[in-house]
């Protein structure tokens, strides 16, 4: 059995309900809290998705994707994770965040952690839905449930962060939840064959669904001893209705290369620390008091999130969230839906949920590609002012 035993400190105990039991379109969903370092009501919701494969979605309160949540709260919710990775793993450590949901949570753990445990001997990547041609390509791997399944992996470009990658004793994955854990296996084997010194794997949630018996087998599935951090660990069980199955829209893009469209690393060729946000993003202010929404999209999400926090350094009232490829169904705690074409030129739809016209003084909406790409749908249906963080000659 592959194991390994993380020395943390216990949280103190959150009172939970034995069982909660949600009402979904296609069924019931029922979850049960074993253990929780905050309140299940602050860490997630429910809703359904367009997902015949899987019905049902957690939706994070802290995530900063399908719903809006403060800055203060998303770095909160890192430091907290970040501090139940021991700072002694063995070295060099590699964090890979899973797109696109979990890109800006892999980046934040990353970069706390990096900060707590002085550690330089640390690198970020994520997996993206994104072909590159100026990039070499090391693994794919299968998110079967999702809605977008194929995930790409990159060699980082310096080639120092190369030899980082390829000597790495301690791989890190991070993803919002884990209700199955075989995404984290597909992504553990899809890098082990290019990390032979691989001999720990740490599976990061904030929320973890699996069980105690699936994490057991998770273990005996995994390259490398494994351990599981995470602010909740529960069980979940889900009982179909007889209504007819959603269908679901075609959100897995055209396979194009992308490099024209984005140029600039974030973080998908890896990266040790975060890149400084260039001057005319820096240059944006805000006004004490001022309702701004910092809106992401797709998988250009961390970046973002830096400018919200420095505009509410500014005592604004800031709000972060993301649009996303993810199609889910309005209701329960989906209260608002908006459907615009993606702004990577895959002709797909996208998405933001939970955000009503009106509802803020501005809204920011950020992007990593060019002003050509800009959601014009979306932009007047807000209101909102775009932000391009790449510059891009001609």
């Amino acid at each position: 059995m592959n194991t390994i035993n993380h020395q943390t400190t216990p949280a103190a105990p959150i009172p939970q309900s034995p069982k909660t039991s949600i009402r979904l379109a296609g069924g019931e969903l029922s979850v049960t809290v074993d253990r929780s370092d905050l309140p299940l009501a602050s860490l997630c919701g429910f809703a359904s998705r367009k997902n015949p494969k899987r019905p049902f979605l957690f939706v994070s309160r802290v995530l900063g994707r399908h719903l809006p949540v403060r800055p203060t709260i998303m770095r909160m919710i890192h430091r907290r994770l970040a501090m139940k990775l021991p700072a002694g793993l063995p070295g060099p450590v590699v964090v890979i965040g899973m797109a696109e949901t979990a890109v800006a949570l892999g980046h934040g753990v990353h970069d706390a952690w990096r900060v707590i445990s002085g550690r330089n001997d640390v690198l970020f990547t994520h997996s993206t839905r994104y072909h590159l041609k100026n990039h070499q390509l090391l693994s794919t791997f299968e998110e079967r449930h999702s809605h977008a399944t194929g995930h790409l992996i990159y060699q980082p470009g310096l080639p120092a962060d190369a030899d980082l990658f390829s000597a790495c004793r301690t791989l890190v994955l991070v993803d919002d939840e884990a209700s199955t854990g075989a995404t984290f296996v597909a992504l553990a084997e899809a890098c082990r064959r290019h990390m032979p010194r691989l001999s720990r794997i740490v599976c990061v949630t904030i929320t973890d669904w699996m069980g105690e018996k699936k994490r057991e087998e998770i273990r005996d599935a995994m390259p490398a001893q494994t351990g599981f951090v995470s602010l909740l660990e529960g069980a979940y069980s889900f009982v179909a209705s007889n209504a007819p199955p959603p269908e679901m829209p075609n959100v897995t893009g055209n396979g194009d290369v992308k490099d024209p469209l984005i140029p600039v690393n974030w973080g998908r060729t890896g990266i040790r620390e975060p890149r400084p946000l260039p001057a005319h993003v820096t240059a944006i202010t805000a006004n004490p008091g001022e309702r701004i929404l910092v809106l992401g999209t797709g998988e250009f999400v961390y970046p973002p999130f830096q400018l919200a926090r420095r505009l509410s350094a500014m005592g604004a009232d800031i709000m972060v969230q993301a649009t996303t490829r993810s199609p889910i169904m309005q209701g329960n705690d989906i209260q608002a839906s908006l459907e615009f074409p993606d702004a990577y030129g895959d002709g797909i739809p996208n998405f933001l949920y939970s955000v009503s016209p009106g509802q803020y003084d501005r809204v920011l909406v950020c992007y990593e590609t060019p002003p050509r790409t800009a959601q014009s749908s979306l932009v007047a249906a807000l209101g909102a002012e775009p932000v391009f963080f790449n510059t891009f000659g001609g």
